[in-house]
C-alpha cells in the first residue's frame, strides 16, 4: 500500500524537481530512495493494490467544473476556474486542497481526444500542480457533501510558452483516516487554448445553425373557408415559448456568426399558429380543440425575422425529407423521388413569404452527413449542387497531416461540403450539467485551435454541422463556444455558400464511400419500403379525389405538404409514431372521399312495362363536385333494362352540402326481382366510391290477363247497352198508352188494356 502511494508522490515531485539544478536533484533522489527503502512494504517486497484503487474504496471524489473564464485567455487575463468537489467515499477527507495543474502543450488533434478520455489521476502523465499559492484549502470534507471552490490565477503565472493547447487539470489532494498522508483523490481534466495574438493565417469557420423541429401539422383542416389547420398536439408551443428549444436557438443565434439552415415546414407551421389553429382531440370521436398559443407563435416569428436579417439563410426541402431513406428504400416505389422537386420549390417560397429574406435551396443535408453514391444521386436530383456531409463519412485516405478545406468536387458538378466530425459532434449528450458544458466548450475551442496550428500554407475553410435538433442546453453550449471564438485570433466567420465556393485542396479525398460503408446504425433507422408504398397509396387516392373537386387546392395543398411530412427525417427513431401519422393521413383522406356517395336505396317495385327509378347522390363537402357520372346497371337485362341496354348513366354536379336525385327510366320484360347496381364514376371512367345495390321487383301484366280483362270489360259494355235498350222500349210503350187512354165519360176500358199486353209482358202497378 505504501509502496505505490509513496512512489506516486515521488513521481509527482520529480516533475517539480525536473527544473532544479543537478546537485539538488541528486540530493532529492537520495532522500527518495531512503524513504522507499524504509517502508515495510518495500522491505517485505509484498505487492499491494495501487493506492489510487485502494483510496477509491475509502474516498471517491467527484470534481465538477462550472466555469472556465475566459475560455481562451490572453496574457493580461486572470483565469478563473470554479466548481464543486463531492466526497462520495466512506471516509471523511481532511487537510485537503484543490489545486491547478497546467501543461504541457499537446502535439495534435488526436492527443486532445486521448487526454479527454483519460480516467483516474496518472502520476508522471498528468502535470504537476502550480504554486500552492493558488490552491483552495479544504480542511474537512465529510462524505456526501459538496464543497464549492474557485481558483483564480493570473495567466502570466501559468508560464504558458508557445501557441497551443495545454492540458488543464483540477485535482483534490488530501488525507483519510486509513491513508494519513497526502494523495490525489480525484481529478478533472480540460484544456486551455492559448494563442494570445491573432494568427496571420486564420482559417474560415462556417457554423451551421439548424432550425428544425418534428412534424406537428396534420392534413386536417376546418370546414370553414379559411381551413383552420389542425395540429397533432400543442408541443410546438413549448419549443417556441421563453426558454424553449426553438426560442433559445433564435435568441442565441441572432448575435452569432452563423448560417441559418431552416426547414420551411417549421416556418409554415408557426405561421399557421399565428392565424388561429386547433389541436387534435385525444378523443377520436371529439372535435378538434382550439389552440391557445397564437401570441407565443407571433412573438417567436417576429424574433426570428429580426434575427435572420443580414445573415445567410439556407432552406432545406420542405419538411426536411430523409434523403438516405429515399435513396435506399424509396427510390423503387413509383412517384417517390418526384416529391423532392416540389418540396424544394415550395421551400424557397415559404422562407421568403414568412421571413421576407432570400433563401438558398442549393444544399442537401443527409442524416449525420453520411453519404454513398445513391444518396448523392438522390440529394442532387431536385437541383441541389452541394451535399453537406461529414469527415467521418468522406474520410481522408492520404497523409496530408492537416485538415483540408471543406469543399470537395465529387463529380457531375456536385460539391461535397465536408463538415469536421470532431467539431460537429462536440456538444452531443447531456449539456444540462454545467460540468459537461464547460468540458465540451473547452474541448471544442482546443480542437479549433489545434486545427489552425497544423502546418499548411493554404487558406482553409472549415464547416461545423451539429445535430439537426440541438436541445436548449446544447444550443447554449454551442453559443458559448462560438463566443469564445469571436475574438478572431485563429478563426474568421464565413457563411455556408462561401465555404462551398472555396478552392478545393488538391490533396483532399473526393471519393464517395461505397454503399457497404454506410453506417448500420443509421440504416436501421430508415423509413421502410412499406412507408413509401403507403405514401404512394395516399397520393393515388388524392389524385383520384381532386378530379371531382371544383376547388381542388383546398385538399391538394394540405395533403401535398403532408406527403412531404410523411418522408421527414424527424421520424428517425420514432417508427411507431411515423406509422400512426401515415395511417391517420390515409384515414382522414378516405373520410373526405366518402363524403361524396350514392345514398343507400331501398328496394323498388316496377308495375307495367316501364317506370322511372330515382337514385340520390349526397355531397357533404363544403365545395361543389363535378366531373362525376352516375351509372345504374341491371344484373339481368333480359328482364329489366335501362335504355336500350342493361345500363344507363347521367353526368351530375352536386352542390356542397346538398344531395341530388337522378331519375332513370327502366323497362321490364318479365316479372320477378332484378338486382340493380348504382355506381359513381369520374368522367374518365374510373369508379368512385362504393357501389350501391338494390332490388327492383317487376310486376308486368301478361297478354292472357289482358284478354280476360278486355272480355270482362266487353261484357260490362254489352250489358249496359241491353239495359239501356230495354228501358228505352218500356218508356216508349208507356208513352203510347198515355196517348190512347179514354176520357172520364167513356165506358171502362180496363179489360181491353189487359188484353192488349201480349203474353210475357209485365207492367208496373
Amino acid at each position: 500500500m505504501t509502496l505505490r502511494g509513496t512512489g506516486e508522490r515521488v513521481a509527482e515531485a520529480a516533475d517539480i524537481q525536473g527544473a532544479c539544478p543537478a546537485p539538488a536533484r541528486r540530493r532529492w533522489l537520495r532522500r527518495a530512495v531512503v524513504l522507499l527503502a524504509g517502508t515495510p512494504v518495500f522491505a517485505g517486497l509484498v505487492y499491494t493494490p495501487a493506492p489510487q484503487a485502494q483510496a477509491a474504496e475509502a474516498a471517491s471524489v467527484d470534481i465538477q467544473l462550472h466555469e472556465v473564464a475566459p475560455t481562451a485567455p490572453i496574457k493580461s487575463d486572470t483565469l478563473t476556474i470554479s466548481g464543486t468537489v463531492v466526497n462520495n467515499g466512506r471516509e471523511k477527507i481532511t487537510d485537503a486542497h484543490v489545486g491547478l495543474r497546467v501543461g504541457p502543450a499537446l502535439g495534435d488533434r488526436s492527443s486532445i481526444g486521448e487526454a479527454a478520455e483519460r480516467g483516474a489521476f496518472r502520476a508522471g502523465t498528468d502535470p504537476a500542480e502550480i504554486s500552492s499559492e493558488y490552491a483552495v484549502k479544504i480542511p474537512s470534507l465529510p462524505t456526501k457533501v459538496a464543497q464549492p471552490f474557485t481558483i483564480k490565477v493570473p495567466v502570466s503565472k501559468l508560464e504558458l510558452d508557445k501557441d497551443g493547447v495545454y492540458q488543464l487539470g483540477v485535482s483534490l489532494s488530501g488525507e483519510t483516516d486509513s491513508r494519513q498522508y497526502e494523495q490525489v483523490l480525484g481529478i478533472k481534466r480540460t484544456f486551455l487554448p492559448w494563442q494570445p495574438e491573432a494568427s496571420a493565417n486564420r482559417y474560415q469557420m462556417t457554423y451551421v445553425w439548424p432550425l428544425i423541429s418534428t412534424t406537428h401539422l396534420t392534413a386536417e383542416t376546418g370546414s370553414d373557408d379559411v381551413q383552420t389547420p389542425v395540429f397533432l398536439d400543442d408541443s410546438l408551443a413549448d419549443e417556441l415559448r421563453a426558454g424553449g428549444r426553438l426560442e433559445q436557438m433564435v435568441s442565441l443565434g441572432k448575435d452569432l456568426p452563423i448560417t441559418w439552415v431552416i426547414d420551411p415546414d417549421l416556418l409554415q407551421s408557426v405561421d399557421a399558429m399565428t392565424k388561429g389553429y386547433r389541436i387534435r382531440n385525444p378523443d377520436p370521436a371529439g372535435k378538434p380543440l382550439p389552440g391557445k398559443n397564437k401570441a407565443v407563435a407571433e412573438q417567436w416569428l417576429s424574433a426570428l425575422e429580426t434575427a435572420v436579417q443580414g445573415k445567410k439563410v439556407v432552406a432545406l426541402p420542405f419538411a426536411d425529407p430523409d434523403i438516405a431513406s429515399l435513396a435506399h428504400r424509396g427510390k423503387d416505389v413509383s412517384g417517390t423521388l418526384g416529391q423532392l422537386r416540389p418540396a424544394t420549390d415550395k421551400a424557397k417560397q415559404a422562407v421568403e413569404t414568412v421571413l421576407h429574406v432570400p433563401a438558398s435551396t442549393d444544399f442537401s443535408w443527409p442524416v449525420d452527413g453520411a453519404i454513398d453514391p445513391s444518396i448523392v444521386n438522390v440529394a442532387t436530383s431536385a437541383g441541389a449542387h452541394n451535399v453537406l456531409t461529414r469527415s467521418d463519412s468522406l474520410q481522408e485516405t492520404g497523409a496530408l497531416g492537416y485538415t483540408p478545406s471543406a469543399a470537395r468536387p465529387i463529380g457531375a458538378g456536385t460539391t461535397a461540403v465536408v463538415a469536421d466530425a470532431d467539431l460537429s459532434t462536440a456538444f452531443r449528450g447531456d449539456m444540462l450539467s454545467a460540468g459537461n458544458s464547460v468540458l465540451a466548450v473547452q474541448q471544442f475551442l482546443a480542437q479549433s485551435l489545434a486545427l489552425n496550428l497544423q502546418k499548411t500554407d493554404s487558406q482553409r475553410s472549415v464547416v461545423v454541422a451539429p445535430d439537426r435538433m440541438p436541445s436548449a442546453s446544447q444550443a447554449q453550449s454551442m453559443a458559448a463556444a462560438l463566443r469564445g471564438l469571436q475574438a478572431g485570433r485563429w478563426t474568421q466567420p464565413a457563411d455556408l455558400e462561401a465555404a462551398a465556393a472555396t478552392k478545393p485542396d488538391p490533396g483532399a479525398a473526393t471519393q464517395v464511400p461505397g454503399a457497404g460503408q454506410y453506417p448500420e446504425a443509421l440504416a436501421s433507422q430508415e423509413l421502410p419500403v412499406a412507408a413509401f408504398e403507403k405514401i404512394r397509396a395516399t397520393q393515388n387516392t388524392l389524385d383520384h379525389f381532386k378530379v371531382i373537386l371544383t376547388a381542388p387546392d383546398r385538399v391538394e395543398i394540405p395533403f401535398g405538404n403532408t406527403t412531404n411530412r410523411e418522408m421527414s427525417t424527424s421520424w428517425r427513431g420514432r417508427p411507431e409514431a411515423a406509422l400512426d401519422y401515415r395511417s391517420q393521413v390515409q384515414q382522414y383522406l378516405n373520410g373526405l372521399t366518402e363524403k361524396v356517395k350514392v345514398v343507400p336505396k331501398s328496394d323498388a317495385t316496377l308495375s307495367g312495362h316501364s317506370a322511372t327509378i330515382p337514385v340520390s347522390v349526397q355531397n357533404s363537402l363544403v365545395q361543389d363536385v363535378h366531373n362525376l357520372v352516375l351509372r345504374v346497371k341491371s344484373a339481368n337485362p333480359t328482364r329489366l333494362m335501362f335504355g336500350d341496354k342493361g345500363e344507363a348513366q347521367q353526368e351530375i354536379v352536386v352542390q356542397g352540402g346538398h344531395s341530388q336525385t337522378v331519375k332513370f327510366t327502366a323497362n321490364a320484360t318479365a316479372t320477378g326481382p332484378v338486382e340493380v347496381t348504382a355506381q359513381l364514376f369520374t368522367t374518365d371512367g374510373v369508379p368512385y366510391g362504393k357501389e350501391r345495390k338494390f332490388t327492383v321487383e317487376a310486376t308486368e301484366v301478361t297478354s292472357t290477363v289482358m284478354l280476360v280483362i278486355a272480355g270482362g270489360v266487353l261484357l260490362l259494355v254489352l250489358a249496359g247497352i241491353k239495359m239501356y235498350a230495354s228501358r228505352k222500349r218500356v218508356a216508349a210503350r208507356a208513352a203510347a198508352q198515355e196517348s190512347t187512354q179514354p176520357s172520364d165519360e167513356s165506358p171502362d176500358t180496363g179489360p181491353q188494356s189487359t188484353e192488349a199486353s201480349g203474353p210475357g209482358e209485365t207492367v208496373d202497378r
